[in-house]
């Protein structure tokens, strides 16, 4: 059974992977992540995913947990999500342990992401068949989600882990559990696994022409596999992921990511296989394509909030769209470009800013009458004060 809360306000963060160009200080990319979270913070965004990666040199969080423990040290507000847990790389139970603490030490600002791995390189260093990863991947969330539980020990076996009368010792500081999501790109299963246990979507792939295309469809498999197993799921915590860089005007947001688009797309084309047109061979043909496939924004606000109500249409409605975080630009433009989202953007999703155009109007249609009273008040105090003088004087 699907819920949506009519009222609910979109809300709008971030899904770091994250991209790093290979060749530079990796400490200082990862400085710089932890600069930036704290900047979304104080822009008042709501939520922020970390990825994990082992491979390829460009995504560089091995540990979105460890990464989460650091960056909640240096903000207030903005909640924390593994975005996400890779199940086949962990034992279970280990996981379920580590994402307790992670709770605790956040005070309940935890999510959790989890899917079967995204590189087909980290799964191959552990000896994992990529075939098995989206199994294991809900076998591990079964268990998980029934240690999360607590309700009883845990006894569980299969080809990869087993648990014995297993229990964690502490229980989440979140009750029952922290929000638990499920990536999906283009495959059913992670569709499928959501809807099996009441989890939330977390849709990586939104923007793609396969990911877009699928939205409503991954939506159908949620709502029949919620009713198979008597679960609920809900289109307000459904997260859309896709990236923008938006400025003052275009020509400068295009400008902006001179800085560091080609190498993205190098990266995606030659490890991620970002499906682009062959005709991508020069830097404006590849903003074109990146434009008018759907798959990015690289323009204005109003180009950015046409893409957003564009997947709200699409989707039939979700509740948070997630920025990729990508580095296509330096670190002031890129500051710029979340800001001009949480200034104007986000308002128009949000319904936070139409009470006081209304206001401001209101008061200008009807300053005549206002400054005609607010006038006579004015010219009343000062013959009431003569009248007083007045007074004063004749008794004198």
């Amino acid at each position: 059974m699907t819920t949506l809360d009519a009222a609910e306000q979109l809300k709008f963060g971030i899904f770091l992977a994250p991209f790093h160009p290979v060749g530079q200080n990796p400490t200082l990319a990862l400085e710089r992540d932890l600069q930036l979270i704290e900047h979304l913070d104080e822009l008042g965004f709501e939520e922020a995913w970390f990825g994990e990666h082992h491979s390829a040199g460009y995504e560089i969080i091995a540990s979105p947990e460890v990464f989460i423990a650091a960056v909640a040290q240096r903000t207030k507000h903005i909640r924390l999500g593994t975005g996400v847990s890779s199940l086949p790389y962990h034992h279970p139970f280990m996981l379920a342990d580590r994402l307790v603490l992670l709770d605790h030490l956040t005070r309940g600002r935890l999510m959790i992401g989890v899917g079967p791995g995204a590189l087909p390189s980290d799964a191959f260093m552990m000896g994992i068949d990529p075939a098995r990863q989206r199994d294991m991947m809900e076998e591990s969330l079964e268990a998980i989600l029934l240690l999360l539980e607590g309700r009883e020990p845990v006894t569980m076996e299969t080809d990869w882990f087993k648990l014995v009368g297993a229990r964690l010792q502490m229980r989440p500081y979140q009750r029952p559990y922290p929000e638990v999501a499920v990536a999906a790109q283009i495959s059913p299963a992670g569709p499928r696994a959501a809807g099996k246990f009441g989890c939330s979507l977390l849709s990586i792939g939104a923007t793609s022409a396969g990911g877009f295309d699928v939205l409503g469809a991954h939506w159908d498999v949620m709502d029949e596999r919620a009713e198979e197993f008597g679960t609920t799921v809900d289109r307000s915590k459904w997260r859309l992921v896709g990236p923008m860089h938006i400025a003052d005007t275009k020509e400068q947001a295009i400008k902006d990511v001179e800085f560091g688009l080609e190498e993205w797309v190098d990266y995606f084309q030659r490890v991620a296989a970002l499906p682009l047109a062959p005709d991508t061979t020069n830097f404006g043909s590849l903003v074109d394509a990146l434009n008018a496939s759907g798959f990015a924004v690289i323009g204005t606000v109003e180009d950015a909030i046409a893409q957003v109500a564009r997947l709200r249409t699409q989707s039939k409605g979700f509740g948070t769209f997630l920025l990729m975080g990508h580095e296509w630009a330096d670190t002031e433009a890129t500051r710029h470009s979340y800001e001009l989202i949480a200034r104007y953007v986000a308002p128009e999703f949000q319904d936070s800013s139409s009470t006081l155009t209304a206001s401001r109007d209101w008061a200008a249609e009807n300053r005549p009458e206002f400054i005609g009273a607010a006038g006579n008040a004015v010219m009343s105090a000062i013959q009431k004060h003569h009248e007083e003088k007045a007074a004063k004087s004749a008794n004198v």
